[in-house]
């Protein structure tokens, strides 16, 4: 008997740790997206055509490929078309780039032209599927 008020105790303290984590959870991510928001309006729009412009003048084609398509540099240098980070992340990567990667301060490459080459890799088609490469499906 007091083992089974016990198991019910402690269940019920659980159920109303999960509750309150669920509620927690749902302001935090409230709060986040809020901030999210208002960060998306003060980041610039890209523009691909001055992206492309700067991504082949500042070399990141270099060691990325002219198609944003990776390479093999020193190490392995990821593909960046169809880029999954948002802008926001994009722009802290380049601010404090690893590896042999150079840094682009904001007073060498702008928010806004940071903005741009984001657009440009966005732009480009990316990878193909393997089912879409022939000698692959052999």
């Amino acid at each position: 008997m007091i083992r089974q008020l016990a198991t019910e105790l402690t269940r019920r303290r659980t159920m109303r740790a999960i509750a309150a984590a669920s509620v927690l959870g749902a302001i935090l991510g409230a709060i986040l997206a809020g901030f999210g928001a208002a960060r998306a309006e003060d980041t610039p729009a890209g523009d691909p055509v001055n992206g492309k412009r700067l991504y082949l003048a500042d070399g990141c084609f270099e060691c990325h490929g002219r198609a944003g398509q990776g390479g093999n540099f020193n190490y392995a240098t990821p593909a960046l078309a169809q880029i999954a980070l948002p802008v926001d992340s994009f722009v802290a990567f380049l601010r404090e780039a690893p590896n042999d990667m150079p840094s682009f301060s904001s007073n060498v490459l702008s928010d806004k032209d940071a903005a741009d080459i984001h657009a440009f890799l966005q732009s480009l088609p990316g990878p193909r599927p393997a089912k879409d490469i022939p000698l692959l499906n052999q």
